[in-house]
């Protein structure tokens, strides 16, 4: 069911999956992407749609004018920045009544939720982090920006502006080449990207592209953490730089090989047994005994031992590095 939450910063969609007696878990997307498109491959995927809607009611929260047939946000609306976006969240969970949440967020949706986490540290379970920011833009990522802005301000979402994006969101196995036509899910990402207005990506865009550093904020945090990300996104070195800042004691990384940064849909089953783990610390579990799935790319043999220690299923979760062969 969607609702319309009225915030201070405008309406904002939510999507609600479940039953909402359960313990909550909020997502958000990455820039120019809502739930369909950044999430489907992970709630589609039968083992970690059971686990996930076994243990929570979703609440999937769209950035201004992301959501599915979204209109054009009036030009005259005030922009807002990333603390505007995570007071928004705040407003949400308000709205829906809920105490303390899960979070999981992708890229420019994991910045948010992690400054959200920040701001309201009694309002946060936990959080699952796909390629996450923490820092401020570097020169490189900010001049990025600048192109797609520009692009966005003249031409819309046009051809060059959707290749920049898909090469944020996907690998190269995936993008396809001369010889190699492009997999499904990058052409369906490529669909749903036609369907946004570009005044709307942009206000997010530069919401992002003026997001200030959150290093300071990191070691304050008490949730735990588990950050996903693919060997082969463009933050990898943001995503290991982030885990170096969290307090080791309440957090791991997961790096999954041959892998952009959406993990959620280029490899949805390389995040299963970690969140499984991660979970059982919190007293939830899959409903269906663990099995090593043939259609998983993780089984327990490729699993860190310091993921399935006693120590970190139960006092903490160290920081790992798990690679996933596309092989296995």
């Amino acid at each position: 069911m969607e609702h319309h939450v009225r915030t201070r910063c405008g309406s904002v969609s939510v999507i609600v999956y479940g039953d909402q007696d359960k313990p909550a878990l909020i997502t958000y997307p990455d820039l120019a992407l809502n739930y369909m498109s950044c999430f489907q491959g992970l709630f589609f995927c039968p083992e970690a749609a059971s686990l996930l809607l076994h243990n929570f009611c979703i609440y999937h929260i769209s950035p201004p004018g992301h959501e599915l047939g979204a209109a054009q946000i009036c030009p005259s609306t005030s922009s807002y920045s990333a603390d505007d976006l995570a007071d928004q969240i705040l407003e949400v969970l308000n709205f829906f009544r809920l105490g303390a949440v899960m979070c999981m967020g992708v890229t420019a949706g994991a910045y948010i939720l992690t400054l959200f986490a920040i701001k309201y540290r009694e309002r946060v379970l936990g959080l699952i982090l796909v390629s996450p920011l923490c820092k401020a833009p570097s020169w490189t990522e900010w001049f990025y920006n600048k192109v797609m802005s520009n692009l966005l301000y003249f031409y819309g979402m046009c051809g060059l502006l959707k290749e920049i994006l898909l090469q944020r969101y996907f690998s190269k196995e995936v993008r396809g080449n001369a010889e190699v036509p492009e997999s499904d899910i990058v052409q369906a990402c490529r669909r749903l990207l036609d369907e946004r207005y570009g005044s709307n990506v942009m206000r997010f865009l530069q919401a992002i592209n003026r997001r200030p550093d959150l290093t300071s904020g990191l070691k304050r945090l008490r949730c735990r953490t588990l950050i996903f990300v693919g060997d082969s996104s463009p933050f990898h070195s943001e995503a290991l730089y982030m885990t170096s800042k969290l307090d080791r004691r309440f957090s791991a990384l997961v790096e999954v090989q041959a892998c952009g940064s959406m993990v959620t849909e280029e490899q949805p089953h390389a995040m299963l047994i970690p969140m499984e783990y991660f979970f059982m610390r919190y007293g939830l579990y899959r409903p269906c005994p663990l099995s090593d799935s043939p259609r998983s790319p993780l089984s327990p043999s490729c699993i860190s031992p310091e993921l399935l220690s006693p120590e970190s299923m139960g006092l903490k979760l160290k920081p790992i590095k798990t690679r996933v062969s596309l092989e296995v």
